[in-house]
């Protein structure tokens, strides 16, 4: 039997998101390491991995307003240069992910994605699933995407979770950032801020107002974007009971969340 984990590493962790393509690799590679080794100890684990763009595609993607719309030629400009940074930063995963011993084949969103209005309607999966029914592990990561009436557009990884969630079928899906989990407070702010254990979907109208955006840029909405696609994602999935969000700075917790679905650290957002 193999269980089927969505986890993501966010562009956050990753990269120094102030500066434009500044790759943290001692940081990539301990967290490749540690996935490695998660595969190795179960050998039913299925992971699909997604990566945010950090300071790679976000630093283009807001240069040139990507997100809300590509129209004029220098905007398709930035378009391409946001989708070669992104893929840039996937390739880095990828080779890290290789290095540590984890069959990692990178697959590229832009390439079947059709927006409408920033919403994604459509990714092909057929990739994903062969990937994984031949014992590789996929990597996607937050593109570019065509869309029917803004020209182009951005998809976050939060976005090609959920609409992948309800055709795959994961048995957990992991976030992992900077930070413990969903906090009351911004921690670049400065303000203390305490570990909010659990979130229902009831609980999301007062949260937004508390919930911190991403420290640097962000073009996809900041951690209010990331509980509202995940709260989004629990809906459209039954089989899935919660989403669980964690820190990837302290050591071996990506391992032992892989590992143990009882793992309580972080935050868990419920259906």
């Amino acid at each position: 039997m193999h269980e089927l984990i969505f986890l993501k590493l966010g562009g956050s962790l990753l990269t120094d998101k102030t500066r434009p393509q500044a790759l943290r690799p001692d940081v990539l590679g301990r967290l490749a390491g540690e996935i490695a080794s998660a595969l190795a100890a179960r050998p039913g684990l299925w992971l699909l991995i997604g990566h945010g763009s950090g300071s790679f595609g976000h630093v283009a993607a807001s240069r040139y307003g990507t997100r809300a719309g590509v129209r004029s030629p220098e905007e398709w400009r930035g378009y391409a240069e946001t989708a070669r940074a992104a893929a840039q930063l996937n390739r880095l995963v990828v080779d890290a992910l290789w290095e540590a011993g984890a069959p990692a084949l990178g697959i590229q969103p832009s390439a079947s994605a059709h927006c409408r209005e920033g919403e994604l309607l459509a990714l092909d999966e057929r990739p994903i699933r062969a990937a994984l029914n031949h014992g590789l592990t996929p990597i996607l990561y937050g593109d570019v995407a065509l869309d029917d009436g803004r020209g182009g557009t951005i998809i976050s990884t939060e976005e090609i979770f959920r609409w992948l969630a309800p055709r795959l079928a994961p048995g957990r899906v992991i976030l992992v950032g900077e930070v413990a989990g969903v906090l009351t407070a911004d921690p670049a702010s400065g303000a203390p801020g305490e570990l909010i254990p659990t979130i229902t979907t009831a609980m999301l109208p007062a949260l937004t107002q508390v919930l911190g955006s991403s420290r640097g840029v962000d073009v996809t909405g900041g951690m209010v974007a990331k509980v509202t696609e995940m709260a989004a994602l629990l809906r459209a999935t039954p089989s899935l009971a919660a989403v669980q969000i964690i820190s990837g700075l302290e050591p071996d917790l990506v391992k032992r969340a892989l590992l143990d679905p009882a793992c309580a650290a972080g935050t868990r957002i419920l259906a």
